[in-house]
């Protein structure tokens, strides 16, 4: 089975205005990462980027549409064209999110939260154990951001997902934006969060901005929503993380409102110093 092996550098996700200035000279980046449902067609412009891209940087896939958590069977189809996309690019990584998105042929444009239960964990796990066997390779999976908890659940996020790992040896994707977001609307501790994460397992780290909003009683509500900076205390726990596992790969995530390419540069800078801080530590 083919496993992940990103560099251990900063990396963006790709957005077509950037391909030009990307490939115009050096960038502060060791990989790109691509939505797959993205590049499913069969050819065109999104493919000739992708095909020049590939010849310089390492590729990350980042699924959005498998729906791991489902209650229903995976979309054979879909994961028949993930495969096809997997074998035409070889990407040094393919990863997938905690979460359900489709009921029956109704697909969510949404990552929507799961009960954590010893069924709901059988379940992805079969789930998983299918997905890699399919594709031949490692699947990362990522940590979700949530805006409500079941009372139903009866094992905690952080063992829920070691669980999966230990089962299916899959890897960890650690975003670590999901972790404050949710901490910050829950009222937990994000530092107690990532002090028992399975940082072992962890693969690819993603750094991302998100909304200050309210919800409708006037209480604060933090959304993922990829558009804006990472935040300080997301930088200030990114950091801690480093510390404890050495440099890894990390990826800006800047999907909405997508700024020019001089300020995703600068967030991958940002990242950069950090893992270059931590390799120094552990030279020395």
């Amino acid at each position: 089975m083919h496993r992940a092996s990103v560099p251990a550098t900063p990396g963006v996700g790709f957005k077509p205005q950037h391909f030009e200035t990307i490939l115009a000279g050096e960038q502060p980046i060791g990989f790109v990462e691509v939505h797959a449902e993205n590049y499913m067609g069969a050819g065109g412009p999104p493919h000739a980027m992708l095909r020049q891209l590939r010849e310089h940087y390492a590729l990350s896939i980042h699924g959005v549409g498998l729906s791991i958590g489902s209650a229903a069977a995976l979309d054979t189809e879909h994961l028949a064209r993930l495969k096809a996309l997997c074998d035409r690019y070889e990407p040094a990584s393919f990863s997938e999110h905690l979460a359900w998105s489709s009921h029956g042929e109704v697909y969510l444009n949404d990552l929507l939260p799961l009960p954590y239960t010893p069924d709901t964990l059988n379940r992805i796990v079969a789930h998983i154990d299918q997905v890699q066997h399919t594709l031949g390779r490692e699947m990362l999976l990522e940590n979700p951001s949530t805006y409500l908890q079941f009372a139903g659940s009866t094992i905690n996020e952080t063992e829920f997902m070691s669980e999966i790992a230990r089962r299916t040896g899959c890897g960890l994707l650690l975003d670590v934006n999901n972790v404050f977001v949710q901490a910050q609307n829950h009222g937990t501790s994000a530092e107690d969060y990532l002090a028992v994460f399975p940082l072992a397992r962890v693969k690819e780290i993603h750094l991302g901005g998100h909304d200050a909003q309210t919800d409708e009683t006037g209480a604060a509500l933090l959304i993922d929503a990829h558009g804006a900076p990472v935040a300080d205390p997301v930088w200030a726990l990114y950091e801690s993380v480093i510390a404890r596992t050495g440099p890894l790969p990390t990826l800006i995530e800047w999907d909405n409102d997508v700024p020019d390419w001089p300020v995703l540069a600068a967030e991958a800078r940002a990242a950069g110093a950090i893992l270059s801080r931590a390799e120094a530590r552990r030279a020395a």
